[in-house]
């Protein structure tokens, strides 16, 4: 095997695909990644066995071939490395690799093509196709809700409801919760995946400026990204009754600017409680003031900023960090937030949504302290 490639541009492909390399593995062989060469086509694979990436370089080839590369140093390496062109080459009775540029040469081993695991081949049943931007928004605004608790699996992925041309997308951890509608787009499916958050990650870093195609499967999606494809295994558990915890009776409206509400939470959590993170909102008709108090270390803190607010008084408590996630999530320059008592879930949207989309996010409350 061997061919003439850019560092620059072998250095991109190798960084899209070693993020689903995993750090630590019982089987070594997914610590490498796996080199294809067709012609002028360098074909890069890698794979945790759940999720796996594949990305296509150009490059001048002279030895068609495949080699498992260990990724770390061939990334390490490369990175290393000023814009220079590499000359690679990889003997596949012995797996010696060397890489050769003007100045230096570099060796190392590798592993033969044949132990590393093939690809899931993916029998599409249904295509979606999303904008670049439509797709990118939705990992930005979800990925941070989604659980990180292995004994609620489905509620570690993102759930995508496709009824129609319209598509939801919900996550939650169980303290907070993200619900996004877009109207009118995708194809005439019907059909409910929960794709995990690895991949979702992965896919959010890969997304260029043009269409992405979903296929989907009874197990697996992919996703089509330019010269890049991503392809996960499906979350196959069913996927908690959101709909049951977002109140229908939030009647209190509170609308205020989203960047001082954010900033001022921000620096008022600096004097909460380590343990909980609480912040007190004390929600009058023209004003919120927010306070924190740490009775570990006898700190405390309070800010007031404007608002418009339609209802009696009202006093409720939030984790500081579960607020200011949302508030940074959301796109909008004020927020409105709905409210029904101080023990019931406070709703979150932008005061005004864009055009074919509706957001919705929801917090739980804290239990005041006395």
């Amino acid at each position: 095997m061997k061919f003439t490639v850019a560092s620059s541009e072998l250095q991109k492909a190798l960084t899209k695909v070693n993020g689903v390399v995993p750090s630590k593995s019982t089987l070594p062989i997914l610590e490498n990644i796996l080199f294809v060469l067709n012609k002028n086509s360098l074909r890069l694979v890698a794979t945790d066995l759940e999720v796996s990436m594949a990305a296509a370089v150009e490059v001048k080839g002279a030895e068609d071939g495949s080699i498992a590369v260990p990724a770390k140093r061939i990334l390490d390496t490369v990175r290393a490395l000023p814009d220079v062109q590499i000359i690679f080459h990889a003997d596949a009775s012995s797996n010696k690799i060397k890489m050769v540029t003007e100045s230096g040469e570099y060796n190392l081993i590798g592993e033969t093509s044949e132990e590393f695991p093939a690809g899931p081949q993916l029998k599409a049943e249904n295509e979606v196709i999303l904008s670049g931007t439509t797709l990118s928004g939705i990992v930005n605004q979800t990925i941070f809700s989604v659980s990180s608790d292995e004994l609620r699996p489905a509620m570690t992925g993102v759930l995508f409801q496709f009824e129609g041309k319209d598509l939801t997308v919900v996550a939650t951890d169980g303290h907070r919760l993200v619900k996004i509608g877009f109207a009118g787009v995708g194809a005439k499916v019907k059909k409910d995946i929960i794709i995990p958050a690895k991949a979702l990650v992965l896919v959010g870093r890969s997304i260029e400026d043009h269409d992405v195609k979903i296929s989907v499967d009874a197990t697996h999606a992919q996703f089509h990204l330019g010269s890049t494809t991503l392809t996960s295994r499906l979350i196959e558990e069913k996927y908690p009754n959101y709909e049951s915890v977002i109140p229908l009776d939030n009647t209190k409206n509170l609308t205020i600017a989203r960047d001082l509400l954010l900033a001022a939470v921000k620096r008022v959590a600096l004097y909460s409680s380590s343990t909980t993170h609480q912040v007190r909102f004390a929600v009058k008709k023209s004003e919120v003031r927010i306070a924190a108090e740490d009775v570990d270390f006898g700190g405390e803190a309070r800010e007031k900023i404007p608002c418009s607010y339609d209802a009696e008084d009202l006093e409720i408590g939030f984790n500081a960090h579960y607020v200011a996630d949302i508030l940074s999530h959301i796109d909008s320059d004020d927020v409105v937030f709905r409210f029904s008592s101080p023990v019931r879930a406070a709703i979150i949207t932008p005061a005004a949504n864009k055009e074919g989309q509706d957001v919705l996010m929801l917090v739980m409350p804290m239990r005041l302290n006395a």
